[in-house]
């Protein structure tokens, strides 16, 4: 991090040569900390309200480990995606408070006590018992970012009178995350059945023709229901983090 570029702009606060909002535009673009093989942007979280967020995919069990110990400093909670149980193993010896979710693969350190708002909530629905890990990815990442997430799970289209039997939380959910792979169906019906926000999660589930879950991503794309957005194939992070910005505007 650039400390002479925080002391100018201290000073020039302090002799009224800039506002407090101009202060806290300036201090949004200061500079990283480079570890050589990563650039940590530890103002994330006053530009965006969330520090940020590790993707695990692709880096050794130490980089993650060092990139978490670094965030903790710095940060309140610290959430890690796609990773791995060895990943996790190294983080633990070097920043003991941090969890593990084995189904979601997610580690995460949360230190925010703030109760969320228990009257809006973000609901997940998972098509599938086997789009579940997608669903929680969606659901944990919500949740650490501080909104109360509600769940239910394996309500696909092949069986819609399970849907239809959790009409009053479906109903009140003030964003709705739908994961579903096969042929994604499940996020148009929901999109026809409320007035809230609906993000459509498509999932890699399905057999030969389900390409992976390009089928459900085309499928949610071509939606004739109204209100629906579509995050990319399994990324349940992006609808999490999509669901809690919506949640948490007033």
């Amino acid at each position: 991090m650039d400390i002479n570029n925080l002391r100018n702009v201290l000073e020039d606060l302090q002799a009224s040569r800039l506002s407090l909002d101009e202060a806290v535009n300036k201090l949004k673009i200061l500079p990283y900390e480079d570890l050589e093989f990563v650039k940590i942007d530890h103002h994330r979280m006053i530009r965006q309200g969330f520090p940020e967020v590790i993707f695990c995919q692709g880096k050794t069990a130490e980089q993650v480990a060092t990139i978490m110990k670094s965030l903790s400093t710095h940060n309140q909670s610290i959430l890690a995606t796609r990773a791995t149980e060895a990943m996790y193993t190294v983080v633990k010896a070097v920043l003991p408070e941090a969890q593990f979710y084995e189904v979601p693969k997610i580690i995460y350190v949360k230190r925010d006590t703030i109760e969320p708002d228990s009257k809006r909530f973000v609901l997940v629905l998972s098509a599938g018992t086997s789009d579940i890990p997608v669903a929680e990815e969606a659901a944990v990442t919500a949740e650490i970012m501080g909104n109360k997430v509600e769940r239910i799970y394996d309500v696909g289209v092949a069986g819609i009178h399970r849907l239809f039997a959790h009409q009053d939380i479906i109903q009140n959910a003030n964003v709705i995350i739908v994961a579903a792979g096969m042929e994604g169906a499940l996020a148009s019906v929901v999109g026809g059945m409320v007035s809230k926000p609906v993000i459509a999660l498509p999932t890699s589930i399905g057999y030969g023709a389900s390409f992976n879950g390009l089928a459900a991503l085309l499928s949610m794309l071509n939606s004739c229901a109204a209100g629906i957005s579509v995050v990319n194939i399994d990324n349940g992070f992006g609808a999490g983090r999509l669901a809690s910005i919506i949640n948490q505007m007033r």
